[in-house]
This record gives C-alpha cells, sequence and structure tokens, in this order.
C-alpha cells in the first residue's frame, strides 16, 4: 500500500502541476475563456487511464495459467521501464517543462477549438497511463486487491490538495527536492516490479530456475506475518527469492539508481551555472 500511494503522489503531483502550469498561463495571458478545454482534456485522459485500467485487471481472465503468468510478468517488465523513463524525464526535463508547456498552449490556442483540449490530454494522459500501468502490476507482485488501489487513491488526493494549496500560493515546497527522492525511492519499488515480473515468467516456463533459490528467509520471516507483508508492500520482497530474481533487482536498481543520482547532480550543477534559483520553489 505505501508503494502505491508513493507512485499516486509522485505520478498525481506531475499531472497536478501540468494542470496548474496551463491554467496559470491562461490567466495571465487574458485567455480564460480557453480553461474549459483544459477540464475537457483532463476528463477525456481520466477517462482513458481508467478503461486502460479496467482492461488490464479484467482483460487476461479467462486465460490459461500459463498465459496470465506471461502477460503479467511482461507487463511488469513494460511497467518497470516506464518509470524508469518516467524519473528520469522528469529530472532532465522539469527545466524546460514549462517553457514548453507554454508554447504548445500557444500554438493549440491559435488552431482548432480541439487542439487544447488534446494538449492536456496528452499532458495528463501520459502521466495517467504509466500510473494505471504500474499500479497494476506493483498490485499483482504483491498479491492484494483493495489495498494498493486504496494507497494509490490516497497518493492521488493528497497530490490534488497540494496542487491546489500551490496553485493559490498557500504552500511552497522545494520540488527539485520533492522529485529527486520520491524518483530514488521508485526505482527500489521499480526494482521489485522487476523481480515478480521475473518470478511470473518463471512460473510460465518462459524463464528457468524457478526453483533455484538465492535465499529462503521464510523460517525468519513468515510470508503470513505482518513484517512479510510490509516488506511485500513497500519493496515487493519476498522471503523466498530465486537467484534470477534476485540477479534482476541487483542488476537494475545499483546501476539505475547510479545514474540517476549522476544525472540529478548533472542537472544541478546546469541549473546553479545558468541561473540563480530560490532554495525553495513554489513551482
Amino acid at each position: 500500500m505505501t508503494g502505491n500511494f508513493l507512485i499516486g503522489l509522485r505520478e498525481g503531483l506531475e499531472a497536478v502541476l501540468i494542470v496548474v502550469l496551463l491554467l496559470a498561463y491562461l490567466k495571465k495571458s487574458g485567455r480564460t475563456y480557453l480553461i474549459p478545454r483544459i477540464y475537457a482534456g483532463i476528463a477525456a485522459a481520466v477517462a482513458v487511464s481508467l478503461g486502460f485500467g479496467a482492461l488490464l485487471t479484467f482483460g487476461p481472465r479467462g486465460l490459461t495459467f500459463e498465459a496470465q503468468e506471461i502477460i503479467g510478468g511482461t507487463l511488469s517488465i513494460i511497467a518497470v521501464g516506464f518509470v524508469t523513463w518516467m524519473v528520469f524525464w522528469m529530472a532532465s526535463a522539469s527545466r524546460s517543462l514549462g517553457t514548453e508547456l507554454k508554447n504548445q498552449v500557444d500554438r493549440a490556442a491559435d488552431g482548432k477549438a480541439w487542439g487544447l483540449v488534446l494538449v492536456a490530454a496528452l499532458a495528463v494522459g501520459r502521466e495517467g497511463l504509466e500510473t494505471a500501468l504500474f499500479i497494476w502490476a506493483a498490485a499483482r507482485a504483491t498479491g492484494q486487491t483493495w489495498e494498493p488501489i486504496l494507497g494509490a487513491v490516497l497518493g492521488l488526493l493528497v497530490a490534488v490538495a497540494l496542487g491546489v494549496l500551490l496553485h493559490r500560493g498557500a504552500l511552497k515546497i522545494n520540488l527539485s527536492r520533492f522529485f529527486t527522492w520520491t524518483g530514488a525511492a521508485l526505482i527500489i519499488v521499480a526494482g521489485g516490479v522487476l523481480a515478480y515480473g521475473v518470478h511470473d515468467l518463471q512460473e510460465a516456463r518462459v524463464l528457468p530456475g524457478l526453483y533455484s533459490l538465492a535465499f529462503d528467509v521464510s523460517h525468519i520471516i513468515a510470508p503470513s506475518s505482518w513484517p512479510a507483508a510490509l516488506l511485500k508492500g513497500i519493496f515487493n520482497f519476498s522471503p523466498a527469492t530465486t537467484w534470477l530474481e534476485a540477479a534482476a533487482w541487483t542488476l537494475y536498481v545499483i546501476p539505475v539508481m547510479g545514474l540517476y543520482f549522476r544525472s540529478v547532480r548533472r542537472g544541478g550543477s546546469r541549473r546553479d551555472t545558468t541561473a540563480p534559483r530560490p532554495v525553495a520553489a513554489a513551482s
């Protein structure tokens, strides 16, 4: 649940900040009559994301066990790829995100009516689809039903509340630091999803080594105990882990974490040499 709360908070705040930027720019440029198009695009993005989540949840039912495991394992690995791309993209693109959105708004406002709807739908929809896929993969990895959904919804609600406060100027947070550390946490969560995706493919007999365990601490941490549930919910940790799962987690988390912080440091040094920035920025 905690891991899914983090996913909902992180992805939700990204989407909310995009909406805040779009609304603020329209108000500042005196084009408030275009705001309903932004809301229409957001509604379309939410509908598509919910439909995608329903397809992931109910689509594989009725298939054989092996087919379900192949689909689940493959989509889990794809979800890890998406979230990795998202984390690195946010670390690099956040510096020019506002300018790019303003340019898109200017072009869409001068064109057809549906252009601005499309800008909002694409900007928010990308976050929604990534969130739906990754939450589905994380929920499948933890083997839970309603708890991952509850965690994600709570995270989204907190993100919306933070966005409203930021938009009204009632709250100032260091967004750069927030996205840096939540990005690092998501890499760890993604490592667990990747390991479980590998486990799915092992159960489907696509990959070998299902019964070749790197470690088994079930006698110390019982799979049905609350510590196991807590570790499973946050890190997707399994008391009995195969060598292939352990290798996938290690070969993903360690190099990706190193490259991520290298990218963050590089971006920070570039900002320091181009223009002074306040310690805490509102948006």
